[in-house]
């Protein structure tokens, strides 16, 4: 990861945890590009910014993921806010670029006790008993607990976590963890008085808190997911916790190209020997989805039957009515009107047989279609008996 790690994203942090085990190790991805293997997008990853440590490791450098709701104060690790809309849960990949440009691989919740028995949910199957061993009973009794027994755990033996009854001993704690003297009480005290100050106010301007009522509008997570909206230092939602975010690792993003590029592809990309125009289709119809066929599809349709010009239709109209210039008789008129139609139906009659066949020009079905069209102004070849 920190061989491919992307320059847009400066220079990697120096602690990342891992949220794979350690055979996970992505060397078959050099291994297949020495064996001639065309690597692309290696500078795509899958990393969380809300890791931490687990107390109870299974593999070395073992992180937890938080999924977080909206309501603990995200800080940098100075202890400063972080920028509109980087809150919890919003936006991982905006997140994880500025904690990088801040200088410091890591962040901080600051919350109390009723905000993470609500909101505090941890990715791992060890840390879902409830989920992994099908319990109905477990389930509606996490939602009933006070704090949910995983997330206890980590508040008493986790070494990412800070809980004290007061902001002064809170912010000592914090220090004391990173090692840096970096947060100072009454700036962090201004942060969060400013943040508490917005609960009262029905005409809030802090983006933070109109996103918390907005979640709780939703009923599923006013009951389970997001806690009542209230102060931060009121004593009675104590104690106060800190929780120290790592930038925790998942994989890379990045693939192989496949062997043999599609027959769609632009005449610049790169071709192997023996590559031939069949293997091309079917290497187009294995990448192309549902909806990709339909576009074509209908793409194909459309060239097939042009609509007729707005002009040349009001044209066409006004030569129709009785007395216009250049009108045809009745019973001329009247014929005419019959071969417009019919050649209208056929042309519908392409445009849904070619819409509803998802194939690419050249393949088997389309080579049927083409023997049973009739008519000829389209080069799809296909009749309205057919459809």
């Amino acid at each position: 990861m920190r061989a491919q790690w992307p320059a847009r994203l400066g220079t990697p942090p120096e602690k990342m945890l891992s949220g794979v085990p350690a055979h996970v190790d992505g060397l078959m991805l050099g291994i297949a590009e020495k064996a001639g293997a065309h690597h692309i997008n290696r500078d795509r990853m899958w990393h969380y910014t809300e890791g931490i440590e687990n107390w109870n490791p299974i593999w070395d450098k073992h992180g937890i993921r938080i999924l977080p709701g909206p309501s603990s104060l995200w800080l940098d690790a100075r202890g400063r806010r972080l920028p509109v809309p980087l809150f919890p849960g919003f936006d991982t990949l905006g997140t994880l670029e500025h904690i990088m440009r801040s200088g410091h691989g890591y962040t901080w919740f600051v919350l109390d006790r009723k905000i993470i028995g609500k909101e505090f949910a941890l990715s791992g199957s060890e840390q879902n008993p409830d989920l992994t061993g099908k319990s109905v009973r477990d389930v509606i009794g996490r939602a009933r607990a006070d704090v949910p027994g995983p997330v206890q755990a980590f508040m008493d033996k986790g070494v990412d976590f800070v809980v004290e009854k007061d902001l002064g001993a809170l912010v000592r704690g914090m220090n004391a963890l990173t090692g840096e003297a970096l947060i100072d009480e009454d700036e962090l005290r201004r942060e969060i008085t400013a943040r508490d100050r917005e609960i009262a106010n029905p005409f809030t301007k802090d983006l933070q808190i109109t996103a918390i009522n907005g979640a709780r509008s939703y009923l599923g997570d006013k009951l389970i997911r997001t806690a009542k909206p209230h102060r931060i230092l009121d004593p009675a939602a104590g104690p106060l916790i800190a929780v120290r975010l790592n930038i925790l690792t998942r994989k890379s993003l990045g693939a192989w190209r496949r062997t043999c590029p599609p027959a769609s592809s632009p005449r610049t990309a790169p071709r192997w020997p023996g590559c031939t125009r069949r293997g091309r289709r079917r290497a187009s119809a294995a990448a192309g989805s549902t909806a990709t066929g339909r576009w074509r599809a209908r793409s194909w349709a459309a060239a097939s039957s042009p609509a007729v010009p707005r002009a040349v239709r009001r044209r066409r109209r006004s030569a129709d009515r009785p007395g216009a210039p250049g009108s045809a008789p009745p019973a001329s008129r009247e014929s005419a009107r019959r071969q417009a139609r019919r050649s209208t139906t056929r042309n519908r009659s392409a445009t849904i047989i070619v819409s509803s066949s998802t194939v690419n020009r050249g393949s088997p079905s389309a080579s049927r279609i083409s023997s049973l069209c009739q008519n000829s102004s389209c080069p799809a070849r296909h009749s309205a008996t057919d459809a």
